[in-house]
């Protein structure tokens, strides 16, 4: 059995009534007067006045009328939700270091066991931060890698420097290496994003690694070059946004393990060496939610890296 701790580096998301005139009350009624002559003439019979009803203004009703009083209307405007409708709000107690013990590893069938890929982890994942406290973390990150549209596939093919020009054109930004390892392993610092055991058949993971036999274009390019295009159409093990149901971390983000290499942001580190890497791919590679990739700078393009947008949520 062994023991490996995990470093996970902590990056703050810095989240962050009337005036009225009184309408006139109804004349009092005026009483009926009979009039006795002492004389022979017949009695005259003076005939009451009228009552004459004034329309009322509106306004405060007179002191004779009945108060009605009515319900004040809510005017409280709606609170702001904490994210925009594509994204998932993630929120909680982040670990920065954690101890994973994998009980059980995949056999490759010319090496033997491939410590790479684990098929079960001990329950519970402990941690073994030297800070007394968790990082509280809340902010919002996109449910599905972009263009985050089901039916679509992950957009790969992308350097680090254009995935944060696309997420910026969005009012989002890529997301940081802590961000996307809290969103994958929730508050139970899952290895990983399903739980504590490797499952191919719920993450598009483990798929045969197949190397591009030319150099790979930018992705719009690719496509539209024949060769490069046909190229990718071999080597892709990608599948369509959404089609991994299953594959689901804890705040309702897909395929945050597999399908595609994600980009995320160290934005301590000074240019070119702020690109990472997270979350692995179709391959046979470690697709864990702490695992990460250094050795790429922000000009990479590979074919498997995709990556998808974070963004700070409305303050509570």
């Amino acid at each position: 059995m062994r023991s490996v701790t995990i470093m996970g580096l902590v990056s703050s998301a810095v989240v962050l009534a009337q005036g009225c005139s009184q309408g006139s009350p109804p004349p009092a009624p005026e009483a009926a007067t009979a009039s006795s002559a002492k004389t022979a003439a017949p009695v005259a019979q003076v005939a009451p006045k009228k009552h004459h009803h004034h329309k009322r203004r509106q306004g405060r009703p007179g002191p004779q009328a009945a108060v009605i009083k009515k319900p004040k209307p809510d005017t409280a405007p709606a609170a702001e939700p904490a994210c925009p409708e594509d994204m998932a709000l993630v929120s909680g107690d982040y670990c920065r270091a954690v101890e994973e013990r994998c009980l059980e590893y995949a056999q490759d069938e010319k090496h033997g066991p491939d410590k790479n890929r684990c098929l079960k982890f001990e329950k519970p994942t402990r941690c073994v931060s030297k800070s007394p406290e968790p990082r509280q973390m809340r902010y919002c990150m996109d449910r599905y890698e972009y263009p985050n549209k089901e039916g679509e596939l992950p957009m790969t093919l992308v350097s680090w420097s254009d995935a944060q020009r696309l997420c910026q054109a969005q009012d989002k930004r890529l997301c940081t290496e802590s961000e996307f390892t809290f969103a994958c392993e929730g508050e139970e610092m899952r290895p990983y994003a399903i739980g504590f055991e490797r499952d191919a058949t719920k993450c598009n993971i483990d798929k045969p690694y197949l190397t591009p036999k030319q150099h790979m274009l930018p992705q719009p390019r690719c496509q539209a070059n024949a060769s490069c295009a046909a190229e990718m159409k071999r080597i892709d093990g990608r599948r369509p946004i959404g089609e991994n149901k299953e594959c689901v971390s804890p705040f309702g983000i897909y395929d945050l393990n597999g399908n595609a290499n994600e980009w995320v942001s160290e934005p301590w580190k000074q240019p070119p060496h702020r690109a990472a890497i997270k979350g692995g791919w179709w391959g046979p590679v470690r697709n864990r939610c702490r695992a990460i990739t250094t050795a790429h700078d922000e000009t990479y393009l590979g074919y498997e890296v995709g990556f998808r947008c974070c963004k700070d949520a409305t303050p509570e």
